[in-house]
């Protein structure tokens, strides 16, 4: 995962268009860092189009506020440079990945 520390590097990356996937966490959050090889390698394996990136919450709360993340772990994925969908805190990665096919589908042919 590619790491974002401001404001602009986040709004050129999701304006380009392409499909986003930016992943929240936190420097003591365990959950995340658990969470995050386990998300990086199924996204990766299955929707190769998806670019991967993640911010610290908790060092970069201008960017978290901004984009109304509350609670970590948090994943928000745009397509066409509009938020899609976001999941947070309790994750399930088969029911997250089952949620991405349809619209990684229909924007990526």
């Amino acid at each position: 995962m590619i790491q974002i520390s401001t404001n602009n590097q986040i709004d050129e990356i999701i304006s380009t268009g392409e499909p986003v996937l930016i992943y929240f966490s936190g420097e003591n959050c365990s959950v995340c860092k658990v969470l995050k090889p386990k998300i990086d390698n199924e996204i990766s394996n299955n929707f190769p189009e998806i670019k991967i990136y993640e911010v610290k919450a908790d060092l970069y709360k201008e960017i978290a506020s901004k984009f109304l993340v509350f609670s970590i772990p948090t994943i928000l994925v745009f397509f066409d440079s509009k938020e899609f969908f976001r999941k947070g805190r309790n994750i399930s990665i088969s029911s997250f990945i089952n949620e991405l096919e349809r619209p990684y589908s229909l924007f990526t042919n």
